[in-house]
């Protein structure tokens, strides 16, 4: 079982250096550490288990360094910054391991970009070694890229030359959505092995700048330093210290404090309940910093995100997620009400962001998501995105008056506190911006919906009575089950990102896409595939039909 939680204490991989504004992470693979066995990580190649360490690093400078502005990342390997993903451990992958393997890493990157935009944290790639695939894909997500000139140095996206395939961590995106190079320059870069060194990548706009190496650690010094002086983040604060999750695993199920995700395997279907806080909840900025990693909203982020990253790696036959809540309406109103207005502080700002990208998580995840409203249910504000994430949300109906009725409630985090992938609130998306429909749902702030009034504003799918719940659900259940997974990853990544295209949701359209399809093709992973075929010193055998 592929774990996701780390300690910064125990890396492998990365080296942290706090230095007052500005944090360096240094990429210094240990080779014979892989998450599986079966390969080297020679030349600073990184598999999902390097990742998964950036991954903590980065969420740990969030939180337990508030002061940090500008992330530098770097290498500390002579003469090479990273390889990219290994290639070897590619090879031996199944598919849904490569493909999962590339979804993570996006979401690695696209977090720095998210930090970026919303949370003032910076990112820096100090490129001193050649720097290669996965390897400039790290540095095309970050604000900056600058490059050493040494006469040796390159950057390049060699993956369709060399393996068959594509940058899977959104190269082709950001070469030319984010850095704006020109598409024939573009189409030489990545349909060649060989790179581009230091002159060539700044006059073509794949790097900032670049220096000699005597110059090169003054120049990031320079660039890491300009980055930080527009940030937002506290200049002097204290963090809070992130403790490991208390997570119980066993054959029916994940289970968390505030998160359960039951398993049933007959059925291909998961339940995820997240639940409201419970108890006197911290009301003052003095009273949330106490609470430290317990504050409701940033234990459930943590969990819920731990959750959807466990059951995507390690339950792939589970194809039906089916979420619910349970709790007190007012408390999760409460909690949503200080996340919505307290984001002046830096604690509840990075706590936003943490559930911003966790939501984003559900909209990009190759599941069926289906929202099921029930008696004890606790639909409201900042857990209401769960059932607008949905691709249906099912709400039982009782009589007007009956105290057991479910209901939902709206609040002004519902309409773009957390941002999808499309850079729109999960209600504008579900209206298609349609500002008459919006205003309506904005009308109903605060108010709890019935069955009823949640389905003439067009908030849920279907609201069956008592008397035909347990039928209606069980068989949309069982009917979404019995569907093929490859058509419904399909039909949902077309569905859920409707209007215009974003850099993220063309990244992970054409991960779901073009990926999964080349990732399918003989040309790249048969047994004469040139991915399977690397390093043996034998050509590929290609299928030379265009399709």
């Amino acid at each position: 079982m592929i774990l996701f939680e780390r300690s910064g204490e125990a890396y492998s991989h990365w080296k942290v250096q706090v230095d007052g504004r500005i944090a360096t992470l240094t990429l210094d693979v240990d080779e014979g550490a892989t998450i599986v066995p079966g390969y080297k990580l020679k030349l600073n190649s990184y598999d999902l288990g390097v990742d998964i360490e950036l991954h903590d690093a980065i969420q740990r400078i969030r939180f337990e360094h508030p002061e940090v502005a500008c992330v530098v990342l770097t290498s500390g390997k002579d003469r090479m910054f990273c390889a990219g993903a290994n290639i070897y451990m590619l090879g031996a992958s199944s598919h849904a391991w490569k493909v999962n393997f590339c979804k993570f890493t996006n979401e690695t990157r696209n977090g720095f970009e998210d930090s970026s935009a919303h949370d003032g944290l910076k990112f820096l790639a100090a490129v001193n070694g050649t720097c290669a695939g996965g390897g400039y894909e790290v540095a095309l997500a970050c604000d900056q890229i600058v490059m050493v000139d040494d006469r040796s140095t390159v950057v390049s996206l060699p993956e369709v030359p060399l393996l068959g395939v594509l940058p899977g961590t959104g190269g082709l995106t950001r070469v030319v959505d984010k850095r704006k190079v020109r598409r024939d320059l573009a189409d030489m870069f990545c349909s060649s092995a060989d790179g581009v060194k230091a002159d060539r990548a700044k006059q073509w706009g794949l790097v900032d700048a670049s220096a000699t190496p005597n110059r090169f650690p003054e120049l990031v010094r320079e660039r890491a330093e300009s980055l930080a002086v527009g940030s937002i983040r506290p200049r002097r604060a204290d963090g809070i210290k992130l403790g490991p999750l208390k997570r119980r695993v066993h054959d029916d199920g994940i289970f968390y404090e505030h998160v359960d995700a039951r398993i049933d395997q007959a059925s291909r279907t998961v339940t995820i309940t997240v639940r409201a806080p419970v108890g006197l909840q911290p009301s003052t900025l003095e009273s949330i910093h106490a609470a430290g990693d317990a504050w409701w909203p940033l234990a459930m982020a943590r969990e819920l995100d731990d959750c959807i990253l466990m059951l995507r790696t390690n339950e792939a036959d589970l194809g039906l997620w089916v979420l619910k809540t349970s709790g007190d309406s007012d408390a999760v109103i409460a909690a949503s009400g200080v996340l919505s207005s307290r984001r002046e502080d830096w604690l509840v700002r990075e706590t936003v962001g943490l559930l911003r990208r966790t939501f984003a998580r559900l909209d990009v995840t190759s599941r069926s998501l289906y929202a099921i409203i029930d008696q004890g249910s606790c639909f409201a504000g900042v857990l209401l995105e769960l059932a607008l994430a949905a691709d249906r949300i099912y709400m039982l109906s009782l009589l007007d008056g009956d105290d057991n009725a479910p209901a939902i409630t709206l609040h002004e985090a519902n309409f773009g506190l957390f941002p999808a992938v499309n850079h729109q609130s999960r209600l504008e998306t579900r209206y298609y911006g349609d500002k008459v429909s919006l205003e309506r749902v904005r009308g109903q702030i605060g108010k709890a919906l019935s069955a009823n009034a949640a389905f003439e504003l067009g908030l849920v799918t279907a609201t069956p009575d008592d008397l035909d719940w347990d039928d209606e659900i069980r068989l949309a259940l069982e009917e979404r089950a019995s569907l093929s997974p490859d058509a419904l990853t399909a039909m949902e990544a077309n569905l859920r990102f409707a209007g215009a295209e974003t850099m993220e949701t063309k990244v992970f359209g054409r991960l779901s896409a073009w990926q999964n399809w080349v990732f399918y093709r003989p040309n790249s992973t048969g047994e004469q595939g040139a991915l399977k075929l690397f390093g043996t010193g034998s050509k590929p055998s290609f299928n030379w039909e265009r399709v």
